[in-house]
């Protein structure tokens, strides 16, 4: 077993173990941890069962009035010190991202960047007005304030586990909740070791965090666990709807944040250099596997031949491979069974009528960037989300027909719109049903201060980041204050 030695990190500390309150076994038994570039095992990490997400549940709840009732101040400066320390060990924890998620080191180091950026974000919330008075009927004095749900369960993806993860977490913690959060079971150091580990350092109270792998079981126990208040989701639409189900069915308030066929639109006086780079960076960046990924490329028939053979020409020098050579683009795609459903997706639209102008083929688990001209309605190409390295261009006639086109999808979260003339652009944009809009810009776009969500199987219209945090984490109390009981006619 290849067992890194860094210190931060310190298998050592935690190797077979998961954190509920400290670092234990657990009684699913353990994880081995693998490298999708190459096979090696890196670690092990405990996985957890129903009973240990039950577990983990029960003491967030009995951690979590006394944690509430901190003062702000002190739950921000935690939240701080966290993230100074996911800053100050950036490198190591880069590596980990890279090795665990098949992520380039530009990427991880975007995660470390915007994790640490969520993390600060999140303090600030906690030092953020929490209500208002009321106006009264009669003498008394009315008032309403934000108060946490209590427990939040938080279940995150193999894509970017850290930010996916830490996103909601912070939020969580800042406002006053306890969190138990299970990572992907691909990602358990990323999404949930490193996080333990920050927050460890810097002084959070024992009970107020529990980080526990586990697959589809442990979700489950975590949706439907009575201590739980509240669910944060970020996933496929798939499993979003199991989860809003169960949490439907046992009363939980929940947060979907699931997946996109976003569209990014070219307009016919749009630079083809720079439309084609924006259109290969929303497409190919973490091998596609990004739920805010070009999913089509919408292009203007009389500038069509011209941003197809950019976007070739740029395919075709983005070489996959083993990120830790620190040589390639493209890293691995995360499993076997993805690169599988990709490959089903091109040979669909090639079967179809749709032209393979580049990739199109693999090597194991590295996809090569993939070039699809004409691409249709009816295609699997234009209907489904792909998470691979794939750019599938369509070309239109008019603005409104890009519209229409892009429109057609049953996902709802981000769209671009390229074009030399910014209100025409807007204009476009006004009549796109997504979340996050992006003019003159590609559809690959996320930070802490933004409200970040979709609409239609793109989620359930929550958000996460900026002003939404406090809307989503905590909710309102009315309070109303007599100086004095006073009798009634009964």
């Amino acid at each position: 077993m290849n067992m890194h030695t860094a210190n931060f990190i310190d298998v050592g500390r935690w190797n077979g173990q998961a954190y509920i309150s400290d670092w234990q076994r657990t009684s699913a038994g353990t994880l081995e941890v693998v490298d999708p570039a190459n096979g090696t095992v890196l670690c092990s990490v405990g996985l957890g069962g129903p009973s240990d997400i039950a577990r983990a549940a029960l003491t967030a709840r009995a951690a979590q009035p006394a944690w509430a009732k901190m003062l702000p101040a002190e739950r921000a400066s935690i939240l701080n010190r966290a993230a100074d320390l996911l800053e100050q060990h950036g490198t190591e924890l880069a590596g980990w991202i890279m090795r665990e998620s098949g992520s380039i080191h530009a990427k991880a180091m975007i995660e470390i960047e915007h994790g640490a950026l969520f993390i600060r974000h999140a303090a600030s919330l906690a030092m953020q007005p929490s209500g208002m008075f009321l106006p009264g009927m009669d003498g008394r004095t009315n008032y309403a304030r934000r108060v946490p749900h209590g427990v939040v369960g938080v279940i995150s993806p193999f894509n970017f586990p850290l930010v996916l993860s830490v996103r909601s977490i912070a939020a969580a913690l800042a406002l006053g909740n306890t969190v138990v959060h299970k990572p992907d079971p691909r990602t358990p150091v990323s999404g949930g070791v490193i996080i333990a580990r920050i927050f460890e350092e810097a002084g959070l109270p024992k009970g107020v965090l529990h980080i526990v792998p586990g697959g589809a079981d442990a979700g489950e126990a975590l949706c439907s666990d009575p201590n739980v208040a509240m669910i944060s989701f970020t996933g496929s639409a798939k499993g979003g709807a199991k989860v809003g189900e169960i949490c439907g069915r046992n009363l939980k308030r929940v947060q979907l944040e699931l997946g996109g066929k976003n569209a990014l639109i070219i307009l016919d006086d749009a630079d083809p250099d720079i439309a084609a780079s924006n259109a290969a960076w929303g497409a190919f960046l973490h091998q596609g596997q990004i739920c805010m990924a070009t999913g089509l490329v919408l292009v203007d028939r009389k500038i069509e031949a011209a941003i197809t053979e950019r976007l070739v020409t740029k395919a075709k020098h983005l070489p996959a491979g083993d990120p830790s050579t620190n040589q390639v683009a493209l890293g691995p795609i995360i499993s076997d069974a993805q690169v599988s459903s990709i490959q089903k997706i091109v040979d669909d639209a090639v079967a179809k009528g749709a032209k393979l102008m580049a990739g199109g083929t693999h090597d194991g688990r590295f996809y090569a960037a993939t070039v699809l001209s004409g691409v249709k309605p009816g295609m699997l190409a234009f209907e489904e989300e792909i998470f691979g390295p794939v750019a599938c261009i369509v070309g239109f006639e008019t603005d409104s027909e890009a519209v229409e086109l892009a429109n057609r999808s049953d996902y709802g979260l981000a769209a671009g719109v390229i074009s030399g003339n910014v209100g025409r652009a807007m204009a476009v944009g006004d009549q796109l049903n997504v979340g996050q809009l992006h003019i003159n810009d590609q559809t690959v776009n996320g930070g802490p201060y933004a409200p970040f969500g979709g609409r239609g199987k793109s989620g359930n219209g929550t958000r996460v980041g900026g002003p939404a945090d406090i809307e989503e984490f905590t909710q309102w109390q009315w309070v109303s204050v007599k100086d004095a009981a006073t009798a009634y006619p009964f």
